[in-house]
């Protein structure tokens, strides 16, 4: 696989993403491999965790980078938008992660208690690279006014999998 081009941007290229779960009596393994697993190279990973709460991380879109983020421990709700339309997941299954391509704006809120988000982005840091007004990321894509997305925003209705898919899935070993 390799990097999303322009025509896999925008929220129509947001989506959920399985991990190899394997499981045995001994507990579960999850792997997460470039190429297989992931639809880009992965160039830096880091994790969000030990949130306060109340407290929100994101608030910025990247020009350049490609991320999956996934809850490797307890839950968080993720806000993303392309400067149209907003959507809200729900993340709370390590062997699931979800696809944010480039030139998304993405906020993570409602950490849970002892939560941890994985991140894998297809790009090394460069603060120049993100975008972290609303207001210019709105002029970068030649929109005038879109409301910003909120902690109101409904959860995604549309979601390919539901939360006992996920997890049948899961146990099955789907990758």
């Amino acid at each position: 696989m390799t990097n999303s081009t322009k025509s896999d941007t925008g929220l129509a290229a947001v989506r959920w993403l399985a991990f190899m779960d394997n499981i045995d009596e001994r507990g579960r393994l999850t792997a997460v491999e470039s190429g297989i697993s992931l639809p880009f190279p992965i160039r830096r990973v880091f994790y969000v965790h030990q949130v306060l709460p109340g407290e929100d991380r994101g608030g910025h879109a990247h020009r350049d980078t490609d991320q999956v983020l996934t809850a490797v421990g307890g839950s968080l709700h993720v806000v993303v938008s392309d400067g149209r339309e907003h959507r809200r997941y729900r993340l709370d299954h390590p062997g699931w992660g979800i696809y944010l391509p480039r030139m998304i704006w993405v906020r993570m809120y409602d950490f849970s208690r002892g939560s941890a988000c994985l991140v894998f982005a297809s790009t090394h840091y460069d603060r120049s690279m993100s975008i972290r007004t609303w207001r210019e990321y709105l002029q970068e894509l030649g929109r005038s006014w879109f409301p910003e997305p909120g902690l109101e925003t409904p959860l995604v209705a549309d979601a390919p999998v539901d939360r006992q898919t996920k997890q049948n899935n899961a146990a099955g070993g789907t990758s």
